[in-house]
């Protein structure tokens, strides 16, 4: 097919870009330039053709004219969204009137000497215009299954240019403090102890199986045993777990480790990382240092391990004075050493019956899974207080006493919660974040606030009823607490772990301990597991074999790099930073991955499918 210059459709007689569609200004007024980009839109104003041509660093209007060429200007009345095209023009200042203050090339246009058509488009399945009020609402799906149109879209561009940024300075700042990157391997040796992992089939070894890594942590440790000294590696994981917004399959996470380190030196370091990343991305100065707050304090404050600092509601302890009431829910938690807790939230003491029995049933039963809601409204009139509770349940003066202790004054709710620890906690956290959403206290992600917390003093195991057993609340190579250590096996639920996280606005952005680095700490650690020591020099021998060698001490942290973009750019999902996401079950729709396989690839790595039964009986 030829143009109507007699150029074959698609052949580039222009040469090399001159500029790109994001560059021009007043200064190159008068200059002959060569754009090549999309066409964003079209408007045909009836004897001038407009077009906005598009590329990843903006947009430049065209202007068409059969006074400029005649050629170009019928050739330019075929064009439509997203057809690629090569302009041949010159730089013109628009007049007054028509300048576009939105765009950085609003100043001026681009008069069309000359057009090439190198690739024309099908109408799209949705529109990607940069112009956002030419774009419909589209389905997540259907812009995953057309992700390369949909990363078109100028602010998924923007969030992998961030994402980029976030690359270079970290690697920068890594590089400045010593720090050496080394690639550890993708195929590795399964040791569950965790999340699920992603099984490989060996060809060359039959019924046996490489893992994808879900952290380099036996690896990044190896390397200071190695005297690597200081390593860190921007690196992807796998975990083959359930899946929500903030989740993926495989993510990134910059990954650090360091040999004689102390948590203070391990804290300093990231925070000066943040500091950069914060600075050269969003020109925002963090203070320091973040602060820092135990796990225990954080529970019974703020009912989380990663609390949102950005508002109010503290969660309060009031059980004590409810001791003798008779209300047999309290006495019944209390004797069981429960705890009641109590959220004071303003401005909502005048909520009607409907509101609070919805409160109750569908966001503290359903949603939450508490028993059952208490709840005390302090009119804001001044009136009597009214308990959802009645007197002879509850006598009154208790509900006085509760009122005064919480400091609730007229026109407060105070909500309480009855149940065991750390449970009624997590469930008054959750209680406390809804009703903080209630009076749009959350501000919108993405915008300061900017609220850092390290978290640390973690208990280093956590009891599992189902299972029957203790499993490692952080992993199994987190060092105890030099001072509990002596509780290990008699009192493993008491001892703390050398764990941080690192905490923003809710979010934990990452995680770390300093590790353990004896061998005989370690065989300690796994009999608490219920990991003998026959399955220990199965599974971890190599690393029982490493510590024997001088290994010195040593910790890290990891740090998830698509959560932190996904926060700086106030993206509401890990799908809108990852260029290639998988959906919530775990596919990637582009492609159709995961998708069968031929049955002689099956037979080369000695595997046979037996699906399960509703799946084998719907094919």
């Amino acid at each position: 097919m030829s143009d109507q210059h007699g150029h074959t459709l698609g052949r580039d007689l222009h040469g090399p870009r001159t500029h790109t569609c994001g560059e021009l200004r007043r200064a190159h007024v008068g200059q002959e330039v060569v754009l090549k980009g999309w066409v964003d839109t079209r408007r045909d104003l009836g004897g001038v053709i407009f077009i906005d041509l598009r590329d990843r660093y903006g947009l430049t209007q065209i202007v068409f004219s059969p006074q400029d060429n005649e050629t170009a200007y019928r050739l330019a009345d075929r064009l439509r969204s997203e057809y690629v095209i090569s302009v041949r023009g010159v730089v013109r200042e628009r007049s007054p009137e028509t300048v576009n203050p939105k765009l950085a090339t609003g100043e001026v246009e681009v008069r069309a000497h000359d057009l090439i058509i190198l690739n024309t488009s099908e109408p799209l399945p949705f529109p990607v215009s940069a112009h956002e009020e030419k774009r419909t609402t589209t389905s997540e799906e259907l812009r995953l299954k057309y992700r390369y149109l949909d990363l078109r879209r100028p602010e998924l561009q923007r969030n992998l240019l961030l994402r980029h940024q976030v690359y270079l300075i970290t690697r920068r700042y890594f590089d400045a403090h010593q720090f050496v990157e080394v690639e550890t391997p993708v195929l590795t040796k399964s040791t569950p102890e965790g999340a699920r992992d992603f099984l490989v089939p060996s060809r060359l070894h039959p019924g046996k199986f490489y893992a994808l890594p879900q952290s380099p942590q036996l690896y990044k440790q190896i390397l200071m045993v190695a005297g690597l000294d200081r390593y860190f590696q921007i690196v992807k994981c796998f975990r083959d777990e359930d899946l929500r917004a903030d989740r993926q399959p495989e993510f990134t996470q910059i990954d650090v480790e360091m040999t004689f380190p102390t948590e203070e030196q391990i804290f300093e370091l990231i925070e000066g990382l943040i500091q950069a990343i914060w600075r050269e991305t969003l020109g925002v100065e963090l203070p320091r240092p973040f602060p820092r707050m135990s796990y225990d304090e954080a529970l019974r404050r703020f009912g989380s391990d990663k609390p949102d600092m950005r508002f109010g509601l503290e969660l309060q302890e009031i059980g004590e004075v409810f001791r003798g009431s008779g209300f047999r829910v309290f006495e019944s938690v209390l004797e069981q050493g429960g705890e009641i807790v109590a959220l004071v939230v303003p401005g909502m003491g005048d909520q009607g019956r409907g509101y609070m029995d919805r409160l109750d049933k569908d966001i503290v039963r359903k949603q939450i899974g508490a028993g059952g809601l208490v709840y005390f409204k302090l009119p804001s009139d001044g009136g009597p207080i009214y308990s959802s509770v009645k007197e002879h349940v509850l006598p009154s003066e208790y509900v006085q006493r509760a009122v005064a202790k919480l400091g609730a004054r007229a026109g407060d709710l105070v909500l309480l919660l009855a149940g065991p620890r750390p449970q009624v906690y997590l469930q008054a956290g959750a209680l406390r974040l809804h009703m903080a959403r209630e009076l749009n206290l959350v501000p919108p992600a993405g915008q300061a606030p900017w609220h850092f917390l390290w978290v640390t003093d973690f208990p280093l195991l956590e009891w599992d009823e189902e299972a029957g057993r203790y499993f490692a609340m952080h992993h199994p190579f987190t060092s105890p607490h030099p001072d509990d250590l002596d509780l290990l096996e008699t009192e493993p639920g008491r001892v703390r772990a050398r764990a941080y996280d690192l905490v923003l606005n809710g979010n934990e952005i990452g995680g770390g301990s300093i590790r353990i680095h004896r061998q005989d700490i370690q065989r300690r650690m796994f009999r608490v597991l219920g990991i003998d020591a026959e399955e220990a020099e199965r599974r971890f021998g190599f690393l029982l074999t490493a510590f024997r060698y001088g290994a010195p001490p040593h910790g890290g942290i990891a740090l998830g790099l698509d959560r932190i973009v996904m926060l700086l750019a106030g993206a509401g999902s890990l799908r809108d930073v990852i260029a290639f996401p998988k959906t919530q079950r775990g596919q990637e729709l582009m492609s159709n991955a995961p998708d069968e396989v031929s049955p002689e690839q099956l037979e080369e790595l000695h595997i046979r499918v037996v699906l399960p039964e509703t799946e084998a009986s719907g094919s």
